[in-house]
């Protein structure tokens, strides 16, 4: 166990993914977690999986709606007193089918959680880090490959991963004078139910279907703990954790 004991970390989109992983990895080192997700049911089952007692609260939130954000955060300080880290990793895919037969609703529907929710997320995290005593904390967000480069019909999904970049840039700016640290993690092919249909094989830029190889999704989870453990004079800005050999750089 490090010294990361009596630290707190809210997790959104904990109840199954890359946000359980994360979740209990930090569980596992000794963090106490505000687990964060729309349905309560997957967030108990984490917490009875972690047998972190005490050190768990599962907080059932829509990140798409501020006031419930809001509650999550003072849920959280309720329950253990400040925050230490927000690993902000709610999100959705793309919709289904072409994006010509999307209607608004669809498209709003993934900004609202992907983009929306990441600001009100990060807007109370520095609410109460900025204020807390000691001052300061650590905000990761979940940016995924796609920030960088996009998919054949990921137009939703990628627009909002893009936009994210914008908003760790800019908040780890901000966050400098109030000793919050803020930085980004790109995922590339983890298993999880959003990316199990890459075992099965999805299109290329070049319009040819194929299998990707895939990583454990615990990678991923130690990844955002090495993250979460590092001292606030320190910051990730970006960290590509990714299947060696999946078609991500050169032109595959």
């Amino acid at each position: 166990m490090s010294e990361s004991t009596s630290r707190i970390a809210i997790v959104t989109g904990a109840g199954s993914g890359i946000g359980r992983a994360a979740a209990l990895a930090l569980l596992g080192d000794g963090w106490s977690v505000a687990l964060a997700g729309r349905r309560a049911e997957p967030l108990q089952e984490v917490a009875k999986e972690s047998g972190a007692g005490e050190r768990v609260l599962a907080v059932p939130t829509d990140v798409a709606d501020p006031k419930s954000v809001e509650a999550l955060f003072a849920a959280a300080v309720a329950r253990f007193g400040r925050v230490d880290l927000l690993f902000n990793n709610a999100g959705v895919g793309n919709p289904p089918g072409d994006m010509m037969d999307w209607t608004p609703e669809q498209w709003r529907g993934v900004v609202d959680i992907n983009l929306n929710g990441m600001f009100y997320c990060i807007q109370q995290a520095f609410r109460v880090m900025s204020k807390q005593s000691p001052r300061g904390g650590r905000i990761i967000n979940n940016g995924s490959i796609s920030a960088h480069a996009p998919r054949p019909n990921s137009l939703a999904y990628t627009s909002t991963k893009h936009a994210v970049q914008g908003l760790t840039k800019t908040a780890s700016l901000d966050g400098r004078k109030y000793d919050i640290a803020v930085g980004q993690v790109d995922v590339g092919n983890a298993m999880t139910e959003l990316a199990s249909k890459m075992a099965k094989g999805v299109p290329q830029a070049n319009g040819e279907i194929a299998i990707e190889p895939l990583i454990d999704v615990k990678i991923v989870g130690q990844s955002v703990l090495y993250m979460a453990n590092l001292p606030l004079e320190a910051n990730i800005l970006f960290h590509t954790v990714m299947a060696t050999k999946m078609p991500f750089v050169g032109r595959g």
